[in-house]
């Protein structure tokens, strides 16, 4: 099945909501994500992984934890649907797991893994959409160049925080009580 290109509705996303890669409702455009190489689909698992076991749900009792932490959710950012690599929500701000196709809750944390076929699409396009929705932490991790960016909201516009390689320490907010060598954390290195 061949989705509207513009003027796409929600009732658009849902009719190619099974399919494989995911689209995104971006500035009205239903918007195929591009297929994961495999340094992409390697990042992805191993720094959400990372996040999960400091930060998830169910982290250790010696752990920060307070975290609901996803990959691949759409989310809904009126008008718009994104599919983020990895997201996150604080328990202390939505104490249930965010639930619903799609998530109708704004997330605090959102990081995308930029794809060479389309990188403008996580650097321009949907940096401006995860700043018009206030969404507070923002990350780019970049596997061809092994860098990490990180966001931070300001109403003019995101303030860079951080900007790292290996084999840097780093604590990238908002998960800054834990230092993480960027490596591991890109899975890249230990």
């Amino acid at each position: 099945m061949q989705p509207a290109a513009h003027g796409a509705t929600l009732a658009d996303l849902l009719a190619v909501a099974d399919e494989k890669p995911y689209y995104e409702l971006l500035d009205g455009e239903l918007s195929q994500k591009s297929a994961p190489l495999f340094s992409h689909g390697r990042l992805q698992p191993r720094l959400a992984g990372r996040i999960i076991d400091h930060f998830g749900d169910d982290a250790a009792d010696d752990e920060p934890g307070g975290w609901w932490i996803g990959t691949e959710v759409h989310v809904e950012l009126a008008p718009d649907i994104v599919v983020p690599d990895v997201v996150g929500w604080r328990i202390d701000r939505v104490p249930e797991p965010p639930a619903g196709f799609p998530v109708k809750i704004r997330p605090d944390w959102i990081c995308e893994v930029v794809s060479p076929s389309s990188p403008s699409r996580d650097t321009v396009r949907k940096l401006r959409i995860y700043h018009r929705a206030g969404v507070p932490h923002y990350w780019i991790a970049d596997p061809d160049q092994r860098t990490l960016t990180v966001f931070r909201w300001q109403p003019e516009g995101y303030l860079v925080v951080l900007t790292a390689e290996p084999p840097e320490q780093v604590r990238p907010e908002p998960f800054d009580a834990v230092e993480y060598s960027l490596g591991a954390l890109l899975g890249v290195g230990k």
